[in-house]
């Protein structure tokens, strides 16, 4: 179980993720829901890792999956760039949800 401390949650197996490093939004664009084969991702925002998993979250669900967050590795479970699966676990974790 994973409670919030400031900018840390923190776990009972002293597991610690810091929301409050920096980390961007990205959005691949799509045709028809579907990332465009050779495109660039583009910037959607700029912030913490707790400002950016919040905009991920306020986004369409049905979108969810062109999106991805970059920021520095933290641990295991913080890479540097964050699949939309990653950070729907990281938003359950964190309490985001």
């Amino acid at each position: 179980m994973l409670r919030r401390e400031g900018g840390v949650a923190v776990a009972d197996a002293d597991i610690q993720i810091k929301f409050d490093g920096p980390a961007v939004l990205r959005k691949w664009p799509s045709r028809n829901n579907k990332r465009i084969s050779g495109a660039t991702s583009y910037l959607v925002a700029e912030g913490t890792l707790e400002e950016c998993i919040r905009q991920f979250m306020s986004k369409p669900m049905s979108e969810l999956h062109l999106y991805e967050i970059h920021t520095a590795p933290r641990g295991k479970l913080i890479t540097a760039v964050l699949s939309a699966e990653q950070i729907i676990e990281l938003a359950a974790l964190g309490d985001f949800l």
